[in-house]
C-alpha cells in the first residue's frame, strides 16, 4: 500500500514537472491563446497531453530548410537587374508601397511590373490551358502541387509531361508526401513519373528511418507550374479529379470549385523561385536560375505582381501580417473566399474592426465541408462577424468552394493556396500572389458575384436559431484550432 501511494506521489510530482517546463516553454514566442490550450491540454491530459506536444507541437522547420528559401531569394534578386521595377506606381493607393516593403521583409520577391495575368475558374478548363503550356515547353517545366494524382481527369496532363520530355524538355515533379499517401492511385502515381522519366521528389517526407521527420501536419500546401519560366499557373486547384475520388465525396455528389491563374511577365520567374527553392530544399540541388535582366514591356494594361511564399521555411507568420495589414488598409470593401476559414486573432480583429469602420466585409465560404473540425471551427466564427455586420454567404451543395482569394477596395488582389486560417498562416507552406490593378479587380468581382448567385446569405436570427447541439460541436472544435 505504501508503494502504491509513493508511487502516485512520484507520477504527481513528475506531473507537476512537466506542467512546470511546459508553461514556461510555451510561453517563448508563442500566441498566448496557443500557449494556454497546450499548457490545459498538457494539465488535463497528463503524460498524453506531453506526448501530443512533442509529436505536433513544434511550429518551424529546421534552420537549415528556412536558410535554403533565404538563398534562392537572394540569388534571384542579386543576379537579376530590374526585378523591383513597376509600371504602375504612381497608381498605387498610398499604403501599396509599404505592403510591398512588408512583403519583401518578411521573404518575399519584390513588387514587379508587366504582367499579365489570366483568371482559370473552370476545374477542367484550367487543366486544359495547363496542358496546352507544357506542350508548348521547349527548355524546361517545374511541376508543384499539394495533391499530385493520376486520374481519368488528370491523365492529360500527364500526357503533355511524357510528350515534353520525349522533345528534350527536363520535366522536375514536387508533390506532398503525406498528402498523395492517403489518397488513391499513389503508386500509379510514381510509376507513371517513373515511366516517363520524369524527376519526382515527395516535399515534407516522414521517413525517420532516413533521419526525415518533423511534425506530420506541417505540410507544404503549395499549387503551381511553370513552363520556360514563360508561363506560370498558380491558385488554390489540386492535380486530381475535382472529386478528390473519395468514396465519401462520391456517394455524396461532392465537387470541387477553384480559382487558377495563368501568369505571363517577370513575376513567372519570382513563381519558379518558390518552386527552385523547395526543390533545392528536398535534394539540395540548384537547378538553373535565369539572370537576364528584367525589361518591361510599353504596355500599359500590364499588372504589378508580387509573389508571397510563406509558412514555416519562414521565420515569420508572414502571409498573416501581409492579410492584417490589408484589411486594415481598406477603406471600402473587403471581400474574402476562404473555404477553411478559422482566423488568428488579429485577423479576426482586423475583419471585424474594417467592417465596424463602415467597410463593407463579406465571407464566401462553403455550406458544406469534407473537414469536420475545421467546419465546425469555422462556423463558431460566424455570429461574432455577424453582429459585426459582415456579409456571410454559403456556397450551395453539393460544391464545395475551395478557392482562396480576397480583394481589398477597387484595385488590389491576393489570390494563391493560402486559406485564412491558422493552419494556413504557421503550418502549411504556402504561395500568394498581391496583384495591383483596378481591371484585375473587375474580373475579380466577376468571380465574386457568381459565388454570391450561388450562395445562400445568413441571417445573424436563423443562425441564433440552429440547433443547440450544433452550438455545442462548433464551438467545442474552435478549442482544438488554438493547439498550433
Amino acid at each position: 500500500m505504501v508503494d502504491v501511494e509513493a508511487g502516485a506521489l512520484i507520477l504527481v510530482a513528475l506531473h507537476a514537472v512537466i506542467v512546470f517546463i511546459a508553461t514556461v516553454y510555451l510561453s517563448a514566442n508563442r500566441r498566448p491563446s496557443a500557449a494556454i490550450a497546450w499548457v490545459l491540454a498538457i494539465i488535463f491530459i497528463p503524460y498524453l497531453g506531453a506526448l501530443v506536444f512533442l509529436l505536433i507541437g513544434v511550429g518551424r522547420l529546421p534552420r537549415s530548410r528556412r536558410q535554403k528559401q533565404r538563398e534562392v531569394n537572394e540569388l534571384i534578386l542579386a543576379r537579376t537587374d530590374g526585378l523591383d521595377q513597376v509600371s504602375h506606381r504612381d497608381q498605387w493607393p498610398e499604403w501599396l508601397g509599404s505592403a510591398a516593403r512588408l512583403n519583401r521583409n518578411l521573404g518575399a520577391l519584390p513588387m514587379v511590373g508587366g504582367n499579365r495575368i489570366e483568371l482559370l475558374p473552370d476545374y477542367e478548363g484550367s487543366i486544359a490551358r495547363m496542358v496546352a503550356a507544357v506542350d508548348e515547353a521547349t527548355e524546361f517545366v517545374h511541376v508543384q502541387f499539394y495533391i499530385l494524382v493520376l486520374d481519368t481527369v488528370t491523365q492529360p496532363f500527364f500526357d503533355a509531361l511524357a510528350r515534353a520530355i520525349q522533345r528534350g524538355v527536363a520535366v522536375h515533379v514536387l508533390s506532398d508526401y503525406l498528402a498523395c499517401l492517403m489518397l488513391p492511385r499513389r503508386k500509379e502515381t510514381i510509376a507513371a513519373f517513373a515511366e516517363m522519366g520524369a524527376e519526382w521528389r515527395a516535399l515534407l517526407p516522414l521517413r525517420f528511418w532516413r533521419g526525415q521527420w518533423r511534425r506530420p501536419d506541417m505540410r507544404n500546401h503549395r499549387k503551381l507550374l511553370v513552363v520556360d519560366g514563360r508561363v506560370g499557373f498558380t491558385g488554390s486547384q489540386n492535380m486530381i479529379d475535382s472529386t478528390y475520388l473519395k468514396p465519401g465525396n462520391l456517394k455524396r455528389g461532392l465537387h470541387w470549385h477553384e480559382l487558377m491563374m495563368r501568369l505571363e511577365g517577370p513575376a513567372v520567374r519570382e513563381l519558379n523561385a518558390v518552386f527552385l527553392a523547395d526543390w533545392y530544399s528536398e535534394t539540395d540541388e540548384m537547378l538553373p536560375i535565369d539572370t537576364s535582366p528584367v525589361v518591361l514591356p510599353a504596355a500599359t494594361d500590364l499588372l504589378d505582381a508580387q509573389m508571397l511564399p510563406s509558412g514555416p521555411s519562414f521565420d515569420n507568420d508572414n502571409n498573416l501580417k501581409l492579410y492584417a495589414m490589408l484589411i486594415h488598409k481598406a477603406e471600402r470593401r473587403v471581400s474574402i473566399t476562404s473555404p477553411y476559414f478559422v482566423p488568428e486573432e488579429s485577423t479576426m480583429l482586423a475583419i471585424v474592426t474594417a467592417a465596424a469602420r463602415g467597410v463593407q466585409v463579406e465571407l464566401f465560404a462553403s455550406a458544406i465541408g469534407d473537414q469536420a473540425l475545421v467546419y465546425h471551427a469555422q462556423r463558431s466564427y460566424y455570429e461574432e462577424l455577424l453582429r459585426a455586420g459582415v456579409a456571410i454567404y454559403l456556397y450551395r451543395e453539393p460544391t464545395v468552394l475551395h478557392a482562396k482569394h480576397f480583394t481589398i477596395d477597387d484595385d488590389v488582389s491576393v489570390v494563391g493556396s493560402s486559406n485564412m486560417d491558422i493552419r494556413s498562416f504557421s503550418l502549411n507552406m504556402e504561395v500568394s500572389v498581391l496583384v495591383h490593378g483596378a481591371e484585375f479587380v473587375q474580373r475579380m468581382r466577376a468571380v465574386q458575384d457568381e459565388y454570391r448567385a450561388n450562395s445562400r446569405r445568413v441571417e445573424l436570427a436563423d443562425w441564433l436559431d440552429r440547433p443547440t447541439g450544433a452550438k455545442v460541436f462548433d464551438n467545442l472544435a474552435r478549442l482544438t484550432s488554438s493547439l498550433q
